[in-house]
C-alpha cells in the first residue's frame, strides 16, 4: 500500500464498501443503505461476537481498518465487519436490531469508540492483503465472494490469474477454477438462459456451478472445453439450451416457478453428473424435474442389479437375526416368506442358467 501509517479517523466519517464482492450474495447493491448493509453483517456475518468482543475489551488498534479515499469519502475496504460493530456499539437503538443483543457500554467507553485506526490505501496496492487474507488465509470468504474478487483484480488492474495463483499461495488452481464458475454464471446471463436475481433461493450456492464444472458429466453436457481456465466466454454458442437445463436444475427459476433439483451437494451434484451423461436420464429430467427417478435410469443395470441383491440380503439376514422375537406366528407372514423364498429359488435358478451358459461360451471359444 502506498501510505502504511496508522492514523485515527472518526467513525462517523467512515463509509461501508458497497463494492464488498460478499454483499451480492444477500440481494445488496450499490443503492443499499448503511442500515441495509449493518442488518447483513448482524446475521449473517457473525457481527455480533464482534460486538460483545470490543464491548468486554475495546478496538484492537493493532488490527486497523483499511481505507480507501474515493470520489471524497473514506470507503472502508477491509474492516466492514468492525465498522459495523462498533456503530452498533455508538448507536444500539439506530439499526433495528433486537436490543436484548446488544450489550450497553458507559459514555467513556463511546468516547474511546469515536475515533479509531486506520490505513490509508487504494484497492489496488490493497489487492495483495486482501486476497491472501480472504481467498487463500485465515479469514477466507465464501466461493462467490472469492471469484467475484478474483475477477474484479484481473480485470481491473489487469493481473494475470497465475500472477493472483501465485501471490496468495494458492498452489491448486482454486483461483482459475473460481474465476471460470464465475465467467460461466456471466456468459448465461448474457445468454439469457440464467438471472442471479431469478434464482429460488436467496442464498447463491455458487459452489454448485463452481464444483459441478469440475465433474466430467457436467462439462460434456454443455461443452466446456478442458482449457477453459481463464476464457471469459468459456461455453459454445451452440449448447445455450443445455446452459439453461443445467442452472435451472441448479438454482431453478421464480419466474417459471421451478424449484431446483440440487438440494445439497452430496450426493445430488454427483447425482447430476451421471444423469447428465445419459440421454434418457436428461430426457426424463427434463420432463418430470426428478433427479431421483433420472439418476436411477443413468447407471448400469449391473450395479442397480448387484446393489438390490445385496439389500435383500441385508434384509434377509437382519429379518432371521429377529425371528425368535419379531415372528409371532402369523400365518400371513409365512405367506409372505414363502413367496420371498420363491422369488430366491427362481433368481437363484436362472441366474445359474446364465452363468452356466456364459461358461460354456468361454469354453467353446478358448477352444
Amino acid at each position: 500500500m502506498d501510505d502504511v501509517s496508522v492514523t485515527t479517523i472518526a467513525v462517523s466519517k467512515l463509509d461501508f464498501d458497497l463494492k464488498n464482492p460478499r454483499l451480492p450474495e444477500f440481494h445488496l447493491t450499490s443503492s443499499a443503505t448503511e442500515v441495509d448493509v449493518i442488518k447483513v453483517l448482524w446475521e449473517a456475518m457473525d457481527v455480533r461476537e464482534l460486538v460483545l468482543s470490543i464491548a468486554a475489551s475495546g478496538f484492537f488498534s493493532h488490527e486497523p481498518l483499511i481505507v480507501s479515499r474515493e470520489n471524497r469519502r473514506n470507503v472502508v475496504i477491509e474492516g466492514n465487519r468492525r465498522l459495523a460493530a462498533v456503530r452498533i456499539l455508538l448507536e444500539p437503538d439506530g439499526f433495528d436490531l433486537p436490543a436484548k443483543d446488544i450489550p450497553a457500554i458507559s459514555s467513556a467507553e463511546k468516547a474511546r469508540l469515536r475515533d479509531i485506526p486506520v490505513v490509508y490505501g487504494t484497492r489496488r496496492d490493497s489487492w495483495r492483503h486482501l486476497g491472501f487474507k480472504h481467498v487463500n488465509g485465515p479469514a477466507k470468504w465464501s466461493s462467490y465472494a472469492k471469484a467475484r474478487y478474483i475477477a474484479e483484480v484481473h480485470r481491473d488492474y489487469g493481473i494475470t490469474l497465475e500472477d493472483i495463483a501465485q501471490q496468495i499461495g494458492d498452489t491448486h488452481q482454486t483461483v482459475q477454477r473460481l474465476f471460470r464458475g464465475l465467467m460461466v454464471i456471466e456468459q448465461a446471463e448474457r445468454m439469457g438462459v440464467f438471472s442471479r436475481d431469478d434464482r429460488w433461493r436467496n442464498h447463491f450456492s455458487f459452489s454448485h456451478i463452481y464444483t459441478g464444472l469440475n465433474y466430467s458429466g457436467i462439462r460434456d453436457f454443455i461443452g466446456l472445453p478442458s482449457d477453459s481456465m481463464e476464457a471469459h466466454d468459456p461455453i459454445p454458442a451452440e449448447r445455450k439450451a443445455e446452459l439453461g437445463d443445467l442452472f435451472l436444475w441448479m438454482y431453478g427459476s421464480k419466474n417459471q416457478s421451478r424449484s431446483p433439483v440440487i438440494e445439497t451437494q452430496n450426493p445430488h451434484l454427483r447425482q447430476l453428473d451421471s444423469v447428465l451423461g445419459s440421454r434418457e436420464a436428461v430426457a426424463a429430467l427434463r420432463d418430470n424435474g426428478d433427479l431421483a427417478g433420472a439418476f436411477e435410469l443413468s447407471r448400469p443395470s449391473s450395479t442397480v442389479f448387484e446393489e438390490s441383491l445385496l439389500a435383500s440380503k441385508r434384509s434377509l439376514q437382519k429379518a432371521h437375526s429377529m425371528l425368535s422375537t419379531g415372528y409371532d406366528g402369523s400365518d400371513e407372514l409365512l405367506r409372505i416368506a414363502g413367496t420371498v423364498a420363491d422369488l430366491a429359488d427362481d433368481l437363484y435358478e436362472q441366474m445359474s442358467r446364465k452363468g452356466n451358459r456364459r461358461k460354456r461360451r468361454r469354453v467353446a471359444e478358448a477352444g
